[in-house]
């Protein structure tokens, strides 16, 4: 997909791609070998994620604007986006021409979002979760136990438990694994 669409948007007269990488561990190295205007990102990616990349870019190469460009259009997704500095999110299913002018339109400063999720991003509300919350629900990602849980994140037992049951409170859900999945389907993870 990355290798086609580059193809596709180095058919535009006034774009060019200068450099493309398959891991989000690799974006900010190369954002700083060729110094690129708009830097096209997605958000699941080996290494570290697009979100997570994007706030990188913002600190190390903060010249370069960063479009998120996905599959994953979710208002949780989206807030978080813009909290790591992104000018841009779309989601993958429209034209390369869409593609093209939203990052025409970033370089010229503008912020680019997909009307139905910015939409659907404002209905949504908050993340709900606290930042803790997060880090300890998505520690019990691989069915890691309270006690794994705990000594990854150097934490107790009973903070550990405490947290998750917020999470599943705050998600209306009826366990971590339900909470998880709720979490990550919001773009909260």
């Amino acid at each position: 997909m990355r290798g086609a669409l580059a193809l596709l948007l180095g058919m535009e007269p006034d774009l060019q791609v200068v450099a493309q990488v398959g891991r989000g561990d690799a974006i900010v190295d190369a954002a700083l070998l060729h110094r690129p205007d708009v830097a096209l990102l997605d958000i699941e990616m080996p290494g570290i994620s697009g979100l997570d990349a994007a706030a990188e870019l913002r600190d190390q190469v903060p010249d370069c604007r960063v479009l998120i460009l996905t599959t994953f259009g979710r208002p949780g997704y989206l807030r978080r986006a813009m909290e790591a500095g992104a000018a841009g999110f779309l989601v993958k299913d429209g034209p390369v021409e869409e593609l093209a002018e939203a990052i025409r339109r970033v370089l010229t400063g503008e912020t680019v979002v997909d009307p139905a999720l910015a939409a659907a991003a404002l209905s949504a509300g908050p993340n709900p979760l606290t930042a803790r919350e997060c880090d300890v629900l998505g520690a019990s990602a691989d069915g890691a136990t309270v006690a794994d849980i705990a000594a990854g994140l150097h934490l107790s037992e009973s903070t550990v438990r405490n947290y998750l049951s917020a999470a599943i409170g705050k998600t209306g859900t009826r366990n971590r694994q339900e909470a998880l999945r709720e979490a990550r389907q919001q773009g909260w993870l």
